[in-house]
């Protein structure tokens, strides 16, 4: 497993200094030196700070967005950077969409490792000479990325396979930089109070555990042989075979496929393919995923989707996978419906069924932008409206009204969005709402299954026993706590500051009141009773304390008259 401690000691930040040091003269070369700052950063790794130049580079961002800045950061920061860019890419309830977009751009972009480094590794993995294992080993990977790279290669049987091989040292340089990535996180809540509302050491956790499972080849070679049991009796659809004698954590090996590349469109003219076909047949297969098996391939981008003979769809590299079950699966069918039969209080419902958020939408607001973006598409044909697009924008309106959205579905959208823009490219005229609509229409009907009735009764029924024995439970837990005095309620009231001030206005104005009318009982005593000193026969004090009154009562009444500004 990855070890990901906190730095809390000088002596743990002083082993990764050089590394630490590294990270902040980037982010100060892209413009984040005032984040640095107020990170407090300074008081944990003071020796060497000195080194980094605390001015930024302004050519690096002077016309770049701060989106923009980031990803070149993350570029620079390395693989394990890299990796939680494309992570973050993949989560609109973390980031705002124009984030997610550039990040989307993120690329591995790293040499690969020597020949000599990957000898040793079969070698000491397989305990025996790379000569007694294959016939052939290409010296030139045929591909390279940040986790581990690929290479050709002709086993004893004469079966041609594709040996990708984990890079050397990769999983210690992870952890140093997922440390250091958690220490950062940990200043960010307690520093940053617009941060701590993302949880970066939640997601930095997160991230730990999911990049664990990419750094086993392992996981990748069970994602594939569970979609070669899926379409096992599809014959236009076709799944590499997995050498699981030859496949360990470090090592995958897999059959070599040689094929067209989805988006090599010439080529696939010259092979005389049928490109209608194609583009049918591959979205059949995506939506199949989803709706059918709840589990599919996520990151479906033209280099990882083959053409073979005979139209044949192949798919590559399943490192990362999607699962969606079957309730939001059905949440998400009902948004699609209620947005193409224009029903914007039914869409509204299921975008706040589908999402979680802090603070709960005004509802009326949310209707309305609903309402105007299917307007949008109030007299298109359906074959011209683009999935894609409209989940863009739907995507844009959950951001706006800070909506988080889970992120299978997430990556479940992205996939269609995707898989429609390859078809587009390959057929102009390519219907996604047509594909779908027998998917929807399938997932609809389902539900009224004696089968699917039954298993939902009986969730429920097993629900409500286990409720029935644990609530006496719960109950008698809490009457001990009262008894104990170890139950407190804690009340706190919100909103409640304009009643407060509106009332303290009014009893100042009642009280004022009373002084007013005090003043002027009083001076009326005074001037009947002639109290000295006297002015034409009327006592002078009675006469002030009486013009007092008076220019105090015109003062409420105007005060009253503008409403309680008094």
């Amino acid at each position: 497993m990855l070890s990901i401690r906190k730095i809390e000691a000088f002596g743990r930040t002083y082993r990764h200094l050089n590394r630490y040091r590294q990270i902040l003269g980037i982010l100060i070369k892209y413009g984040f030196g005032d984040l640095i700052e107020r990170l407090n950063i300074d008081q944990y790794i003071e020796i060497g700070l000195q080194f980094i130049s605390s001015k930024p580079n302004e050519h690096h961002f002077q016309k770049q967005t701060r989106a923009e800045r980031i990803r070149l950061a993350l570029e620079e920061l390395g693989p394990t950077y890299v990796k939680l860019g494309q992570l973050l890419s993949t989560r609109p309830d973390l980031l705002p969409i124009n984030f997610i977009d550039e990040f989307a751009k993120l690329q591995d972009n790293v040499k690969s490792f020597s020949y000599q480094e990957v000898e040793n590794i079969l070698c000491k993995t397989f305990n025996q000479p790379l000569e007694e294992i294959f016939s052939f080993f290409e010296k030139t990977p045929i591909a390279s990325a940040s986790i581990g790279q690929v290479h050709k290669a002709l086993l004893k049987n004469e079966d041609i396979v594709a040996v990708k091989i984990r890079r050397p040292g990769i999983r210690k340089i992870v952890e140093v930089d997922l440390e250091i990535m958690l220490h950062l996180a940990m200043l960010m809540e307690g520093n940053l109070e617009e941060m701590a509302l993302h949880r970066p050491v939640k997601i930095v956790e997160e991230f730990a555990r999911l990049l664990e499972k990419e750094l086993d080849y392992k996981i990748e070679a069970a994602n594939v042989e569970r979609f070669s049991r899926q379409f096992f009796e599809d014959s236009s659809i076709y799944v590499p075979k997995v050498y699981n004698s030859l496949t360990t954590e470090r090592i995958l090996t897999m059959e070599y496929i040689q094929g067209i590349k989805i988006s090599d469109i010439d080529k696939l003219k010259k092979s005389g393919l049928d490109r209608k076909k194609i583009v049918s047949k591959g979205a059949d297969l995506f939506l199949r995923q989803i709706f059918d098996h709840g589990f599919f391939h996520a990151d479906p981008h033209p280099g990882n989707i083959l053409v073979l003979k005979k139209n044949i769809i192949c798919l590559l590299d399943f490192g990362m996978v999607g699962t969606v079950d079957r309730y939001k699966k059905g949440d998400f069918v009902n948004l699609i419906y209620s947005v193409v039969h224009q029903d914007e209080v039914k869409t509204t419902q299921m975008l706040l069924k589908l999402t979680s958020w802090e603070q709960e939408p005004e509802i009326r607001f949310l209707e309305r932008d609903v309402s105007e973006l299917m307007g949008q598409y109030l007299n298109k044909p359906l074959k011209d409206i683009e999935i894609s697009s409209l989940l863009r924008q739907m995507l844009e309106l959950m951001s706006d009204y800070h909506l988080r959205l889970p992120p299978d579905v997430f990556l479940m959208i992205k996939v269609l969005s995707t898989i429609e823009s390859i078809a587009h490219l390959l057929d102009p005229d390519f219907d996604m709402v047509s594909q779908v609509a027998p998917f929807i229409k399938r997932e609809k009907i389902a539900r009224f299954h004696p089968q699917r009735i039954a298993e939902n009764i009986l969730s429920l029924s097993s629900d409500l026993l286990e409720f029935m024995h644990q609530f006496p439970k719960d109950a008698l837990e809490v009457v001990k706590l009262i008894k104990s005095q170890q139950l407190t309620v804690k009340f706190e009231h919100h909103g409640l500051e304009k009643l407060v001030e509106t009332h303290d206005r009014i009893s100042n104005k009642i009280s004022f009141a009373i002084i007013i009318a005090a003043l002027i009982i009083g001076s009326s005593i005074v001037i009947i009773a002639k109290i000295p000193p006297l002015l034409y026969g009327i006592s002078f004090i009675g006469i002030v304390v009486f013009i007092a009154a008076a220019v105090m009562g015109i003062w409420l009444i105007f005060a009253i008259l503008r409403k309680g500004s008094f």
